[in-house]
Formats: C-alpha cells, sequence, structure tokens
C-alpha cells in the first residue's frame, strides 16, 4: 500500500480502500453509492437527537465528523459494529461491542446507564445508523423508560425516519422484551391505534333507563305557559284589606256614585 494511500483513510468507515474509485472496503465492505442507489432523501451530517441532550444516534459518516460532535456536546461513542475503527480515541469516550451477530443489549445498557447518570452526551452508531445502532437505543429506551417495544420503535423512528430493522434485529429486540417484561408486546411494531372510548352512563345501582322510559321533558309541553306570553287579567280579584282594617270587595257600588265618581269624605 502505498503511503499516500496509508495517509488518507476512507472519511466514511475509516478504513483504507479507494472509495473516489468505487473500490469495495475489504475490512467492512463499503462502497461508494451508485447513481441509481443514492437516497432521494437528504441526510443530515448531524445525528440524531433521541433523548434531549443525552442520546443520539446515527452511522459511522456522523461518527467521523469529530467537529461536528463536539459542537453538539458529545463525549462519548458507543461503537456497535466490530469492524468499525474508532477515529478518535484522544477526544471521545469509546465503548465497542464486540460481538457482529448478537447485539449484547445488557452490556450497551449498562455503558449508556453511566453515561445518564454522568449526564454526558453519548453517540450510538453502526455503519448506516439504520438497523444496529437503532436497536441498541430501543433496547435502552426499553429498560430505562419501561417502554415496550411498539412505543420504543416509534419514538426512533420518529426522530431518525431512516431507521428500517432487519428480521434479525428485531427478532432480538422482540426476545429482550420478553425477557424485561414476560411477553411480547406484538409480532410486529405498528403505529398506535386509539379506538373511541366507550364510557357507559354512571347508574349508581339502578337499572339504566331506555329511550322509551325517558318522559317528556316538562318545560317542552305544550300546555305549559311561557314566561313571556300575556297573563290572563279577566280573573276577578280577590277580597284584600287595607293597614286600617277596612275591607273592601269587589262591588263597586260602594264606592262609586251614580255619575261614576269616588265618594270622597267630607273635607
Amino acid at each position: 500500500m502505498r503511503k499516500r494511500e496509508r495517509e488518507n483513510p476512507c472519511g466514511v468507515c475509516g478504513h483504507y480502500h479507494k472509495y473516489e474509485e468505487g473500490e469495495v472496503c475489504g475490512i467492512c465492505g463499503h462502497r461508494m453509492l451508485a447513481a441509481s442507489d443514492k437516497p432521494s432523501v437528504y441526510f443530515s451530517a448531524f445525528p440524531s437527537e433521541i433523548v434531549p441532550q443525552f442520546l443520539y444516534l446515527g452511522s459511522y459518516d456522523n461518527a467521523s465528523r469529530s467537529e461536528l460532535l463536539k459542537t453538539q456536546g458529545i463525549s462519548r461513542v458507543l461503537n456497535t459494529v466490530p469492524a468499525c475503527q474508532n477515529l478518535y480515541k484522544n477526544s471521545f469516550t469509546y465503548f465497542c461491542l464486540q460481538d457482529d451477530k448478537s447485539l449484547p443489549f445488557d452490556e450497551a445498557n449498562q455503558f449508556l446507564e453511566q453515561c445518564e447518570r454522568d449526564k454526558t452526551r453519548v453517540l450510538v452508531h453502526c455503519m448506516s445508523g439504520k438497523s444496529r445502532s437503532p436497536a441498541i437505543v430501543m433496547a435502552y429506551l426499553m429498560k430505562s423508560r419501561v417502554w415496550r417495544l411498539g412505543q420504543s420503535y416509534h419514538w426512533v423512528k420518529e426522530r431518525r425516519p431512516s431507521v428500517d430493522l432487519t428480521e434479525v434485529m428485531h427478532q432480538q429486540l422482540q426476545e429482550y422484551e420478553k425477557k424485561l417484561f414476560g411477553s411480547t408486546d406484538s409480532p410486529k411494531p405498528s403505529i398506535p391505534v386509539f379506538p373511541s372510548l366507550d364510557v357507559q352512563p354512571l347508574s349508581f345501582g339502578f337499572p339504566p333507563k331506555t329511550d322509551d322510559d325517558v318522559s317528556i321533558s316538562a318545560f317542552k309541553s305544550i300546555s305549559t305557559t311561557s314566561i313571556f306570553s300575556t297573563p290572563n287579567f279577566e280573573v276577578p280579584p280577590q277580597e284584600f284589606t287595607f293597614g286600617d282594617g277596612q275591607s273592601w270587595n269587589n262591588n263597586t257600588s260602594t264606592i262609586l256614585n251614580s255619575n261614576g265618581d269616588i265618594q270622597m269624605d267630607n273635607c
């Protein structure tokens, strides 16, 4: 290998291969995407923030941009791919998983729990940030937040839409969920459906009334007099008494003279 190649590792995977010329990496298998393979969606150079000011998820490309990681305040890195090199050991604290087939969730969770206790920001990454590292993050949410797999999956997927778990990773997460909770939430993470609430009326021990038992309200009765209707003044007045004890009745002849004038006392 020529000196120039040794001094210029691949900026994506960190290994020495002619990435710009389309050469496949002999260590991790990484290669430049062909024009037909390039995604139409632009992916940010920054990793995805899963838990604010603590947990970040990304690809090896994100992990290779040390200045951007420092900008976000990230100081620790969990590398889920044994073949990926830890490029900046003098700048970050690395924790690398050694099994490239089965993910050691408990081992990774211990490291992440320590990071959370120390209040430090940590990046979890794999090669593309789509399967292995998201699975580690979901397992951590299941353990630390006591979330089921479906809830953890949607939380991560919402914050990093490019997540695409392989069948192997999904099966391992289901096994881990069963280990934590004793059962699996669902055979496959799906969008939660919130059914309409069928609330039954309170009966307090009495049988519920049907529509036939409900009587028509008195306010809707036709015979009920409205407060806005004209009162009936044809009702004869009743006898009443003034304060001096003199009684008056409805006989108008006692108070009217023949000319229709009111009789007055002598002045």
